[in-house]
């Protein structure tokens, strides 16, 4: 199932536990050649693999910046009207993840070209996947000094130089380019356009929290949506879960107490702590919030399992209940797996330097127990995982946040910001027009990165409407593209 894989692959999703306390080469003389030949078999009889020769650092003229490494991307060419009719070319803004996934998982922007007659290509996010300067993953790595290259500017530059290169080799400098991208791609693509607006012409952004940074969005903004997710599907299973994390203090603290939560939980293996347990149990809770989209709806698998159970059952065997009925159980045994912070993790990485979402909670506001966000503490993290101190307010100083109406109003266009406010990302996210062109779509049932999955025949209206007014708004952008090309070519 896609939410199996979008699991396993979108560490975002996790990020309330991330770096939390209690879990805890060559110097060519060329700085860029494109390699247009073919790097491995097709994913699909339209979809081509390529590699990218990509400069290693995009800000500096040091020696060691002139390096290089092969950046992946792939481009389906399936829709494609061709250069010589200056159709779109459709560019997905890689996250944290393979672009393999998104090849699979997004299929919206192949929607959008074939509506467009479009090409599309999704290129691959530096540090992961395949796409690893220093030639491999032990090495790229290695140590802060290896990582240091890593970061959402210069991966930025990546996507910038890339476009550039491809257009020109497939002599297109006339088609306008438009970016797609979920989650922290959304983020990449909405960046993307105010960065370089020369390259392109717009920005889908999904599920973009753009508004997680220093103080814009209240702490406890993520953990109030989940809340509200459940205790709209279920009075009764939202207090189940409020209750039971004193229960699970309660037993912890008794004599073999650790040992008898392992055993109400029947886990694989036993568990180390209380804290790992729950730590498993917000990850259940925030994953289930974050995808509760049709037709899965993983927030009524949580609670049918909770509310089915008799009423007398014991509180801690109805929320093992829910775990069962979720996505994570069906097995012989509750699978608690790892959430520690790791110096391998590229995710990690980022929300060590850059990436610093202030998420957490306070005392009876959520259905979590209280866990505010404490930036000595995640500083000390980051110094003993990476050595390295996180830069709390570079991501609003680099591309700005506060007063965000006015910021994008006064210099952006052409971009759409799209949201379910089931989601609890939706939180941080741009939900009201800030100008014409720079637009909120939303919908009250949808929830993260939705409208970029593949259409199926299920899909309910709200999300076909969804899709089909970000259609109309990007036709609006290419039209007043087209227009422009025609009066400067005539000149």
């Amino acid at each position: 199932m896609a939410l199996q894989i979008l699991f396993q692959l979108l560490p975002m999703l996790l990020v309330f536990t991330t770096l939390h306390v209690h879990v805890t080469a060559t110097y060519p003389r060329s700085i860029r050649s494109h390699q247009m030949g073919r790097s491995s078999d097709k994913i699909t009889s339209e979809i081509v693999a390529y590699n990218y020769t990509q400069t290693l650092d995009h800000f500096n003229y040091k020696p060691e910046s002139y390096a290089t490494f092969n950046q992946n991307y792939f481009i389906n060419f399936e829709y494609w009207g061709g250069a010589n009719t200056s159709s779109p070319i459709f560019v997905y803004t890689g996250e944290e993840a393979p672009v393999t996934s998104d090849v699979l998982l997004a299929g919206f922007i192949n929607d959008l070209a074939s509506h467009f007659k479009g090409l599309v290509m999704y290129m691959e996010h530096r540090y992961y996947g395949g796409s690893m300067p220093f030639g491999s993953t032990d090495e790229a790595y290695r140590n802060s000094s290896t990582l240091g290259f890593f970061s959402s500017t210069q991966a930025l530059a990546d996507y910038a130089q890339l476009i550039i290169d491809v257009k020109k080799n497939l002599s297109a400098e006339n088609c306008p380019v438009i970016a797609v991208g979920g989650s922290y791609g959304g983020m990449l693509a909405s960046w993307l356009r105010l960065k370089y607006p020369h390259v392109v012409i717009g920005a889908l952004a999904s599920s973009a929290p753009i508004l997680y940074f220093d103080d814009i969005t209240p702490q406890d903004a993520y953990a109030v949506v989940i809340s509200k997710d459940f205790r709209e599907t279920s009075e009764n299973c939202y207090n189940t879960i409020k209750q039971s994390w004193s229960e699970i203090d309660r037993v912890a603290a008794q004599a073999n107490g650790i040992q008898n939560l392992s055993n109400i939980f029947n886990t694989c293996r036993p568990l180390n702590s209380s804290e790992e347990l729950k730590d498993y149990l917000r990850a259940v809770y925030t994953f289930s919030a974050q995808y509760d989209n049709p037709p899965d709806n993983l927030v009524s698998k949580v609670c049918s399992g909770i509310d089915g159970a008799p009423q007398e059952t014991y509180i801690l065997s109805k929320i093992s209940a829910g775990v069962n009925a979720s996505r994570f159980g069906g097995g012989q045994c509750t699978d608690i797996f790892d959430l520690k912070p790791d110096n391998k993790s590229g995710w990690d990485w980022q929300r060590c330097t850059e990436m610093v979402m202030p998420i957490g909670n306070g005392k009876n506001d959520t259905m979590f127990q209280a866990s505010p966000f404490d930036m000595d503490d995640y500083t000390k993290t980051c110094q003993d995982l990476f050595g390295v101190t996180p830069r709390l307010h570079w991501i609003t100083t680099e591309f700005g946040g506060h007063d965000i109406k006015s910021v994008l109003g006064n210099f952006a266009s052409n971009i759409i910001f799209s949201n379910g406010l089931r989601d609890p990302y939706s939180a941080a996210g741009v939900l009201e027009d800030i100008s014409a062109t720079v637009v909120a779509v939303y919908t009250n049932e949808g929830a993260h990165f939705l409208d970029l999955l593949t259409a199926t025949s299920s899909d309910p209206d709200w999300l076909i409407a969804q899709r089909e007014k970000e259609i109309k708004i990007i036709e609006l952008w290419i039209a007043e593209y087209n227009a422009k090309l025609i009066r400067k070519t005539s000149n």
